[in-house]
């Protein structure tokens, strides 16, 4: 699986199309759509299910150096407003905000970031850190990690700074409750 592919697969979940489309049409600074909407709409076209099945929500994330929560709130709730005819629950996070209270829920520490690719960099799995967003000439995909994992429905952990065995654990222990194709790969697994 190469960009074009993995990006043609993404597009073919309507929602992931219309969030891409209206996050071009905001102009929200450094928006991205992420995760795991993105990978599970790749796996549901590699295995022939619906392009929206076992997808829990679609994430955003935006990078405002307006850490308010007033901020990020009035960006969620336009955002949702603007996209509730999808019937899909999307997830908007200002990265520039995450530091703030990650610690506080999650027990672990969170260095503040410098754009949104750096939160993706974080997420607890390699093979989910993948992002679009539309531009002017096309799609944007950011994927540090590329695409064989995602081919190969390989969940594979990242132990970066936030990494939680736990969590890593529970997410793709559910992952593979829905889609039993996948290998998930032992927390201690690296490359």
């Amino acid at each position: 699986m190469d960009q074009n592919t993995f990006l043609a697969a993404a597009l073919r979940n309507p929602a992931n199309q219309a969030i891409a489309d209206e996050l071009f049409r905001l102009a929200l600074p450094d928006a991205w759509l992420v995760s795991g909407c993105l990978v599970q709409t790749a796996w549901n076209v590699l295995t022939g299910r619906p392009y929206d099945y076992g997808i829990n929500d679609y994430d955003v994330f935006y990078f405002d150096r307006d850490t308010s929560w007033q901020a990020e709130d009035a960006v969620i709730q336009k955002l949702r407003g603007r996209l509730a005819h999808l019937g899909v629950k999307i997830e908007i996070r200002n990265q520039a905000r995450v530091h703030l209270w990650y610690t506080n829920k999650h027990g672990l520490p969170y260095p503040p970031l410098a754009c949104s690719t750096e939160g993706v960099d974080r997420f607890l799995s390699r093979t989910t850190q993948v992002g679009i967003r539309r531009s002017q000439t096309g799609h944007d995909v950011y994927a540090p990690n590329g695409f064989a994992d995602i081919d190969r429905m390989i969940v594979r952990p990242n132990p970066g700074p936030n990494f939680s065995a736990a969590n890593y654990t529970g997410k793709a222990s559910r992952w593979k409750g829905l889609w039993p194709e996948l290998t998930i790969l032992p927390t201690n697994a690296v490359g």
